[in-house]
């Protein structure tokens, strides 16, 4: 700092013409509204060596999975509906039998997990496309389980 000027005020030798005033105050004001991170919007191409990136909300899974946890998710709710209206029901009356209530409010719900494995059971199996690079040795068994006797004596058996 110069020894004439105190804080706040400008040196003598630095004044500045109001060209070169304004030049400095545009500088400053884009420097003050510059970004500070860079996003590149060019596309991401489809394949590539990148691993995919988990997203938020459900986690990563197969169509199968995801499938099979929103039957769950639909059974659980659907079974609680159930019980619940039946808990009601008994509790009001005062008088309802648990039996009848139990035969009268899980007949809907052992029909829906019964139309559940009847769906499950009709889709094609997935056809399964394997791509390799260089040598591959591949094994596929089938193997029958059998369990049989009363101590329960198990027999694999390969095709």
């Amino acid at each position: 700092m110069h020894p004439e000027t105190t804080p706040g005020t400008t040196p003598p030798d630095a004044v500045m013409s109001d060209v070169e005033a304004a030049a400095e105050a545009r500088r400053i004001i884009a420097d003050a509204y510059r970004p500070t991170a860079y996003r590149d919007t060019t596309p991401v191409p489809a394949r590539g060596d990148t691993p995919p990136v988990a997203q938020p909300g459900r986690p990563p899974m197969s169509q199968g999975a995801t499938d099979a946890s929103v039957l769950m998710l639909a059974g659980g709710v659907t079974t609680t509906m159930v019980g619940g209206t039946a808990a009601v029901l008994m509790y009001v009356s005062q008088y309802a039998n648990p039996l009848v209530c139990a035969l009268v409010f899980g007949a809907p719900t052992a029909l829906v997990l019964a139309l559940s494995r009847l769906a499950r059971h009709a889709k094609p199996a997935p056809d399964i496309h394997q791509h390799y690079e260089g040598p591959v040795y591949q094994d596929q068994r089938n193997i029958h389980t059998r369990t049989t006797g009363l101590w329960a004596k198990t027999h694999n058996d390969q095709d």
